[in-house]
């Protein structure tokens, strides 16, 4: 459990270096709103990582086994890429700025894979619940670290001293993927092509070739609201008169708390309803949360409603998130887990990272209101498609998706 705790942090750490971090530090270089949108594109290689994932699967590193071999390889890469930063100025070289940040996110995204495929092989199936929560607070945690600290620093040092200083933190990573227990060594598939194809043909044929497309849109879809107001709420804070610091601790800091204790909440409300009813009330409840972003648009400056509206759309996405791993882990077969999980959450960060990439120029055109009104009609889509294969009245101890749930999750 104290490996998943560091190697949590260790995933969660470059993330908000691509995003949230990332977008300060522009707005505050004077880059346009618009080219700020269309940065979101830098965290493609989180929505295309299960490309590579079956050669995660299919070959090992000399060193360290297969699942902690690649996270040290990745980990490595990481602490360079982000020490890169200190070597770039958005306001001077944007396409060198994006091209090392996607470097990073190519790295990160890979330790994911990796990550994912450590904690599916060491737990038990009695473990794994406290096993994904443990890991899920170390993520947190680095979150809060990148985007609370990051800012905070960054109002007293420049950002290239807040990239060098976070890419020493790649050293908890470097530390554990070394010194954590190994999971039992189980045979790689016999071919590249069988780490593949046996994954992907095993989803569709026991979803159904229809079914599962439409599950495919479905992960894409359930959460871009949330993505498309998220791909622009620090640029608003600080366009509306907020500073870094106050984004630092109130967003960043006070927001991750809000959105660690939602996806409490959700999960053990999750177990009392289970994943479909979850996915609906959670589903609406993350949509209607943006209009206290609506809200903040009209009062401006003023640190109460800043306050709440941090708080009330931070829980509500909590809620979705645990609905939505839940749902995304009972998809899974066992067999197959880190490349299957790792196509379902590419497809996941199709909306955050892809998706969203027009949000700066629809802002620009809209006006900040009128934007948060639009983020909330984009969840729709995803909500009209629940009854397809998570009808309300379904038996709450299963799911529509006839796999067999071996996530360690009560359905």
């Amino acid at each position: 459990m104290t490996a998943l705790l560091f190697l949590g942090f260790s995933s969660g750490l470059p993330f908000f270096l691509t995003n949230k971090t990332l977008q300060a530090w522009m707005k505050i270089e004077g880059v346009d709103l618009a080219a700020i949108g269309w940065f979101s594109l830098v965290g493609i290689p989180y929505s295309l990582k299960f490309i590579w994932s079956p050669l995660l699967d299919r070959y090992i590193p000399p060193f360290l086994g297969r699942r902690q071999g690649w996270m040290l390889l990745a980990q490595g890469g990481l602490l360079l890429a982000i020490a890169g930063m200190a070597l770039q100025n958005p306001g001077e070289a944007l396409q060198f700025f994006a091209i090392n940040a996607i470097f990073i996110a190519f790295f990160s995204a890979t330790q994911d894979i990796a990550a994912d495929a450590y904690r599916t092989d060491i737990l038990e199936e009695r473990e794994m619940g406290a096993g994904a929560g443990v890991f899920v607070l170390g993520y947190r945690i680095a979150l809060i670290v990148a985007g609370s600290f990051g800012l905070i620093l960054a109002d007293r040092i420049p950002w290239q001293m807040v990239y060098l200083l976070m890419s020493v933190l790649m050293l908890v990573g470097l530390a554990t993927s070394i010194f954590a227990p190994k999971p039992k060594d189980l045979r790689p598939p016999e071919s590249l092509a069988d780490a593949v194809i046996l994954p992907f043909k095993e989803f569709f044929e026991r979803s159904g070739f229809i079914q599962g497309a439409f599950i495919l849109v479905f992960i894409i879809l359930y959460k871009f609201g949330d993505a498309l107001l998220s791909s622009l709420s620090t640029p608003f804070l600080l366009d509306i008169g907020f500073t870094q610091t106050d984004i630092g601790t109130i967003q960043t800091g006070m927001g991750l708390i809000a959105t660690i204790v939602g996806t409490l909440a959700g999960g053990a409300i999750l177990s009392q309803i289970g994943i479909n009813r979850s996915l609906w009330v959670f589903g609406i409840l993350q949509a209607v949360s943006n209009l206290a972003y609506w809200m903040l648009a009209g009062a401006g400056k003023n640190y109460s409603a800043l306050v709440l509206t941090i708080n009330v759309e931070n829980f509500c996405s909590g809620l979705g998130t645990a609905a939505f791993v839940a749902f995304m882990m009972s998809l899974c077969n066992h067999r197959f887990t880190a490349t299957q999980y790792a196509l379902l959450s590419s497809f996941m960060a199709v909306s955050r990272d892809i998706l969203v990439a027009p949000s700066g120029q629809i802002a620009k055109s809209t006006g900040w209101s009128v934007f948060f009104m639009i983020s909330i009609i984009a969840a729709i889509p995803g909500l009209l498609l629940l009854p397809l294969f998570a009808p309300w009245n379904a038996d709450p101890n299963s799911t529509n998706t006839n796999s067999t749930n071996t996530s360690g999750w009560d359905d």
